[in-house]
């Protein structure tokens, strides 16, 4: 029978949190009568994590467990425990222990209520400036983008609809903008709930320059993303399409002033924007067709990260072997 919430944890170098937050989690639920289960991604740690995710799962099968051959960051591994989840609804957490898992009961009554996603809001944080400001910077940039009313887009907890983590793809920095993926697949009922932000008690803080670099990229990318993922040649061939006409058009009209009125036009500048037009509108239509050729591979074969075992709720240990080189085309 499947659980009511499956839970996805990214973990990367959090050994020292699991046990607590494996404790708080099932203190949680089981004090809202919810069924759980809970999937453990190992994003590549280098410490002792996949040990502490192998003790819980041998303590209690409902603390299921993947682990990366190498790190591929925090949307690849909720990517991961979104294909392996069972439940009604899924839920985010991180492992850090600052998400506090006793908010998730309440953003699981409002999925009950009809919503879709709800984001969790940490109006209070207890997190550096070099992380706050960069943070409050996109959540505004990305609100105003997408016109989803959320303060915390990049909030590590959050509660769907089941059907929601299935239709969104994530990779590269897009976790952060899940929000804005789902409202693209059609699942608009997005609220917000305030919650608690802890210190950190173990570890560092994995949030860097590179990642506030990375995100801004994504942002862009989200955007035309959100437009035009599934099919690049709408944008491209688009504007490659109508910049062809008009370099075409106005070479016309000068081929139509030299031959039947005489009159000059190799110093005409509105030859050489004839042609630049022309030019680009060609090789804009041949970008849209090589995104379409792109895409298309891609969308077939979504998993982009290499799994070394897993453990799943019904207590099996899964070694996946490696996979094999690609053969040279």
């Amino acid at each position: 029978m499947a659980p009511d919430v499956s839970i996805v944890v990214p973990v990367y170098n959090e050994a020292q949190s699991l046990p607590e937050l494996a404790t708080q989690i099932r203190q949680a639920m089981d004090g809202a009568g919810r069924s759980f289960e809970v999937w453990l991604v190992d994003d590549g740690s280098t410490d002792d994590s996949w040990v502490a995710i192998e003790r819980l799962h041998a303590e209690e099968a409902r603390f299921a467990g993947v682990r990366f051959r190498k790190n591929y960051g925090k949307s690849a591994a909720l990517a991961a425990g979104f294909a392996r989840a069972q439940g009604r609804y899924v839920a985010t957490l991180d492992a850090d222990l600052q998400d506090d898992p006793a908010e998730l009961p309440a953003m699981l009554d409002k999925l009950e209520a009809g919503a879709d996603l709800v984001s969790g809001w940490k109006r209070k944080r207890h997190d550096p400036i070099t992380k706050t400001i960069p943070s409050r910077f996109f959540n505004t940039i990305t609100r105003w983008l997408s016109g989803i009313p959320l303060h915390d887009f990049n909030s590590g907890i959050k509660a769907y609809r089941c059907e929601v983590v299935k239709s969104v793809r994530v990779y590269g920095e897009l976790h952060r903008y899940i929000p804005l993926l789902a409202k693209w697949e059609g699942y608009t009922r997005i609220e917000e709930q305030v919650v608690g932000h802890r210190p950190r008690q173990y570890g560092q803080t994995k949030f860097g320059l590179e990642r506030f670099l990375r995100g801004g990229v994504d942002l862009i990318t989200v955007t035309f993303l959100t437009r035009f993922a599934r099919r690049p040649m709408h944008f491209f061939g688009g504007f490659g399409t109508a910049a062809f006409l008009l370099g075409l058009g106005i070479l016309a009209y000068l081929s139509f002033v030299k031959l039947f009125l005489g009159e000059p036009i190799g110093s005409r500048p509105l030859l050489i924007l004839g042609a630049v037009l022309l030019l680009l509108g060609a090789q804009s239509f041949l970008a849209g067709l090589l995104g379409e050729m792109i895409v298309r591979p891609e969308m077939e074969n979504p998993e982009r990260y290499d799994v070394k075992a897993t453990l799943t709720p019904e207590s099996e240990r899964i070694v996946s072997p490696p996979r094999p080189a690609a053969l040279p085309r």
